[in-house]
């Protein structure tokens, strides 16, 4: 039996483990990916995997000298607004 945890190649980390590498959750990184603000991806036979050198490189956009610093890029996963959360939500329980 296969490990949820295990790396499909080597080089390439999948969520769970590049989460670990990261110091962040699996979701965390799942919800940067669908916004399009996470590290760069392949997927490999439906599997999503990240290099590790990719993995470095979007951490390192995200280094600041003070909280004050805005630094090169804001590495923030976009939230759906409030209003249209709580709209969708409305509607569903007219149903």
């Amino acid at each position: 039996m296969q490990s949820k945890f295990s790396q499909p190649q080597r080089g390439y980390l999948c969520t769970p483990l590049a989460g670990i590498f990261l110091g962040v959750s699996g979701r965390t990184l799942e919800k940067h990916r669908s916004y399009g603000t996470g590290p760069r991806f392949s997927k490999l036979g439906g599997r999503v995997v990240y290099k590790i050198e990719d993995l470095e490189e979007w951490a390192d956009g995200a280094v600041r000298a003070s909280t004050l610093d805005p630094g090169f890029s804001e590495i923030t996963a976009t939230t759906r607004s409030y209003s249209r959360t709580m709209s969708r939500y409305v509607g569903y329980l007219e149903r």
